[in-house]
């Protein structure tokens, strides 16, 4: 074919066997957390071809590779998406009638789509990617793909060609962030392009294959207002948590993997006060602050000789030199604690955190053990002392058996009575049962008593109504 192609011969690696469809849900608002379950009707394909027969798969992998070899990529990416997609298919089309392959237009279609995700994107993994209903992506080894869409997971048609291919796509995502995975590292974290967190683990941990964990980023920012119209949580509730973060009150968002901690923190970050400074801390950038004063911050592991790791503890150390306002740590799971609390306890109020946990108590208890593993020589007193005098609130999230994401409690922490950390619970989730489709039955309550914090908002002209914290009134 004339035109700006030219001919190169490389190694290429295996291609996507790919079966028959599996039926998507529509479009639901998706995003990463806290949303009601999709739609039953099935609309869109998740990169599915329809059934084909042995004959044809064999033909669409030979037909994969010889495009590939003789595409030069790097001519590929300078031209414009819909030039690229105008020369593949005739490409295709030249090889389809070479092979004598039985395809109708759809199915033609289909082919050019994965040809192109093959060799500019991430093969298989595209179609999953693109649809917006899907939240998480699980590969259990190249031949298992599972994803979840409203909490539910369930399994797809999609396949890898084997592991050699899933491995290339797998290289492909960590080196884009500079990070490596192989036989003497194992395990890796990353993240996409659009901010999707993955993470990896190959053989020998994987001892059945790749395990790949894709939590998807939500391209439509979930705010206070939308985890109310979810029904995860109450108007009351809503402002409560606004109010507090308006006026600084330290913050501790706990729960369960996929409960929603991310989603959370980010929509509690929209009431920060766009004059101040923020400074982010993750392991694998994926905070969406609404601020326009935000510094992002990311550890890096060891490089090949064990050397060169900056962990959790040393950004936090320092990030209290570069002039923070407030300091948000994505996930607080180490030594990084006790230096989080310092910074709490010294000018950074309203800084916040996630944690995994399955109770605000379990999270108190949480943070003393991370703070023991700083190895200081702090009594238990000592440690206590500085959690209660550090946190003001904790709010308990939890990922129900139907799926969909419930605040189950806000608590706050009124200080330390001999040795014990005082806590009272402000607002709950109380479960009343399981209807017959499995749906989780249940209402939020008040429990009647008033946050001792409502002195601290008041003074900054803050007002709550009193009959948020009535037990007689609905929530």
């Amino acid at each position: 074919m004339a035109g700006r192609f030219t001919v190169r011969r490389v190694a290429v690696p295996d291609l996507p066997v790919i079966e028959e469809p599996s039926p998507l849900a529509p479009d639901n608002e998706g995003g990463n957390l806290l949303l009601e379950k999709a739609p039953e009707p099935p609309l869109a394909q998740a990169g599915a071809s329809p059934l084909l027969s042995h004959k044809l798969l064999d033909a669409k992998v030979r037909l994969h590779r010889k495009l590939i070899e003789e595409i030069n990529l790097s001519a590929l990416e300078k031209l414009p998406e819909d030039e690229i997609h105008q020369h593949v298919q005739q490409l295709v089309s030249q090889y389809v009638l070479a092979e004598r392959l039985a395809l109708n237009s759809q199915e033609l279609a289909d082919f050019v789509s994965e040809i192109l995700d093959e060799m500019t994107g991430l093969g298989p993994l595209e179609p999953l990617l693109k649809d917006p209903s899907i939240s998480d992506i699980l590969i259990n080894g190249h031949e298992c793909v599972y994803v979840e869409r409203g909490g539910i997971l369930e399994p797809l048609t999609v396949r890898f060609k084997d592991e050699q291919h899933l491995l290339r796509i797998i290289n492909k995502i960590v080196s884009a962030v500079g990070r490596r995975v192989d036989e003497s590292h194992p395990l890796c974290d990353a993240r996409l392009q659009d901010g999707s967190r993955v993470n990896v683990a190959v053989r020998p941990i994987g001892v059945d294959g790749p395990l790949v964990s894709i939590r998807k980023f939500s391209k439509k920012k979930l705010d206070l207002s939308r985890l109310v119209e979810v029904g995860a949580l109450r108007p009351p509730m809503a402002e409560v948590l606004a109010a507090a973060v308006k006026a600084r009150i330290t913050t501790i968002i706990s729960g369960g993997t996929g409960s929603g901690k991310t989603t959370m923190l980010n929509a509690l970050s929209a009431f920060i006060s766009e004059k101040e400074r923020l400074l982010t801390i993750e392991d694998a950038a994926e905070l969406q602050l609404q601020q326009p004063h935000v510094g992002r911050m990311e550890t890096r592991p060891p490089n090949i000789e064990g050397k060169g790791e900056i962990r959790q503890r040393d950004l936090v150390k320092n990030a209290l030199r570069m002039r923070p306002d407030r300091i948000i740590l994505g996930e607080c799971r180490g030594e990084e604690a006790f230096d989080m609390l310092q910074a709490m306890n010294t000018g950074h109020e309203g800084s916040m955190a996630t944690i995994h946990a399955n109770t605000p108590r379990d999270a108190i208890t949480r943070l003393e053990q991370m703070i023991g593993m700083a190895g200081l020589p702090m009594t238990v007193a000592s440690i206590r002392g500085q959690i209660a005098n550090a946190i003001q609130l904790i709010v308990q999230l939890q990922r129900q058996s139907d799926g969909k994401r419930k605040v189950t409690s806000i608590a706050e922490v009124t200080g330390l009575e001999g040795d014990i950390i005082q806590m009272q619970e402000i607002f709950k989730y109380v479960r009343t049962g399981t209807a017959a489709d499995g749906a989780v039955q249940g209402h939020f309550i008040a429990t009647g008593v008033r946050p001792r914090f409502l002195g601290q908002l008041a003074t900054q002209g803050i007002k709550i109504p009193g009959s948020f914290f009535d037990p007689s009134q609905p929530l």
